[in-house]
Formats: structure tokens, C-alpha cells, sequence
């Protein structure tokens, strides 16, 4: 099966380029979960990553699940329980994976992004759109649910009442809207997408390594703990920043009026 997914680094920041521009990019029927699961893990294992943006080659960010193949679900009487299996070990790992991937991650989203495409992009910390973007949380459509995690997702960036109108009617937002509900940061005219991501990406970028790292894990855990136990964290995690060379240099260049320069070590 061919790779889906295109890997590339520059200094500090990775692109992700999901490469089936044919098929617009869906994400099953392929190799896109388990390539997506192998970057995240690269990713998250290589100090020099600081950064990470995620898009799609052609037409579309991504269609989402692959419709024609739905079929083999009735037309072969399948199996519940190994449909089930097929979701937890599939697109669902998928989803842990690109939530929990402990760099910053940018969705840049070039076109349509229907179904897991758009749950896809709710996997990212930030989300800037072409002003070709749309996006659709589609599944009742087709007669099925998200089964990505979308239900957790999708609520938590735009809130339960536009989440819920999405997903009971399945119809698709442009990128004014979603920008106005908060699914996406900014909208771009096309052919200025790459440029803002890799712009905005560079400011990240510009950070300590370590401290991005852990910063995100403080804004995924702020999401569903108490705040005494998001303190609690956040105090481990800053007795180990302080103790970091990035936070010596920092410091030190401050004090010295000059611009930081910071190792991936």
C-alpha cells in the first residue's frame, strides 16, 4: 500500500502533507492511520521538532472516511464486533495520537474537510483556513456516527450548541463561518495558506522546545481536570523548566539585552 502521508523538516518545524490528492485525502482504506500514528511518535521523539503543520495535498484537506468502502460493512454481513475492533485499533489510535502528539500542531486547511477530515483538524491546536476551506461534521449523512471522537472534539472548539447543529445536520460551514464560531483562527486567501502557516510556525518555533512541549500538555490537560489538579501540574512542570538550559539562555539574554538562542538538547 502506498505511503499517504509526506513527510518534511525544515530546521524545527515538520509539514505533513497528506498526498492522495485523487481521492481527497481520506482517511481510511489506506495507509493514513498508521502513517499519521509513525510521524506523531517521530515527532514527538525528536527534541529538534518544535513545531508541526498538517495539510493536504490537491483540492481537499481531507473527505474523510472512504464511502465507497463502507459497503463491505452490510453488503458481506459484517461483523459488529470486528467493526468495533477495526475503529479502536484504527482511526481511533489515529486520533490519540495527532490529539497527544507532544509538539504543536498547525492545520493548515486548504480545502474541504468533511467528516474525520474535520474532526481531523480538531486534533490540532490551532486551525487556519483558505477562504476555499469548508467544513462538514457529516457522518449522520451517511447514516453512522463520528467514530473518531468527534463527539469529544468537536464541542470543545466551537462550543456544544454549533457542534451539535453541525452534527445533527450534517451541513457544511464555509470558512467565514467557521471562523466566526471559532473553528478557525484566521482565513487566507489561498494561495497565501503555506505562507501564513509557515509564518506562524516560525514564531513558534522561535520558542524553547522543552517549554512548547510541556506548555501544550498544560492547555491538553486544562480541558477535562480539576484546576487544583492543573496547578499541581503546572508546578512540576515549572520546577522543570527552571532547570533547563533554554530558561538559563532566556534569562541570561535578557539580562544581557540580545536575542536567545536556543539548543534542542
Amino acid at each position: 500500500m502506498e505511503p499517504f502521508l509526506a513527510y518534511d523538516q525544515t530546521g524545527s518545524v515538520v509539514t505533513l502533507t497528506m498526498n492522495q490528492p485523487a481521492l481527497r485525502n481520506p482517511l481510511t482504506g489506506n495507509r493514513a492511520a498508521a502513517d499519521l500514528i509513525e510521524a506523531c511518535e517521530r515527532m514527538s521523539a525528536d527534541p529538534s521538532v518544535r513545531v508541526a503543520i498538517l495539510t493536504g495535498a490537491g483540492s481537499a484537506f481531507s473527505s474523510g472516511g472512504n464511502v465507497k468502502a463502507m459497503r463491505r460493512h452490510f453488503e458481506g454481513g459484517g461483523e459488529a464486533s470486528k467493526t468495533r475492533e477495526e475503529y479502536r485499533h484504527g482511526i481511533q489510535r489515529m486520533t490519540l495520537a495527532v490529539f497527544n502528539v507532544e509538539v504543536p500542531i498547525i492545520a493548515a486547511v486548504n480545502g474541504p474537510a468533511i467528516g474525520a477530515g474535520c474532526d481531523l483538524a480538531c486534533m490540532c491546536d490551532i486551525r487556519i483556513a483558505s477562504e476555499k476551506a469548508t467544513f462538514a461534521e457529516s457522518f449522520v449523512k451517511v447514516g453512522i456516527v463520528p467514530g473518531d471522537g468527534g463527539a469529544w472534539l468537536l464541542p470543545r472548539v466551537v462550543g456544544m450548541s454549533r457542534a451539535a447543529e453541525m452534527s445533527f445536520t450534517g451541513e457544511p460551514i464555509d470558512a467565514r463561518e467557521a471562523l466566526a464560531c471559532g473553528l478557525v483562527s484566521r482565513v487566507v486567501a489561498p494561495e497565501r495558506l503555506m505562507d501564513e502557516a509557515r509564518a506562524l510556525a516560525s514564531r513558534i518555533a522561535a520558542n524553547p522546545g522543552p517549554t512548547l512541549r510541556m506548555t501544550k500538555r498544560l492547555l491538553r490537560e486544562g480541558q477535562y481536570v480539576r484546576l487544583e489538579t492543573l496547578l499541581e501540574l503546572s508546578a512540576g512542570f515549572q520546577a522543570i523548566a527552571h532547570t533547563t538550559k533554554q530558561h538559563r539562555e532566556a534569562v541570561e539574554a535578557f539580562i544581557a539585552k540580545r536575542p536567545p538562542v536556543f539548543s534542542d538538547d
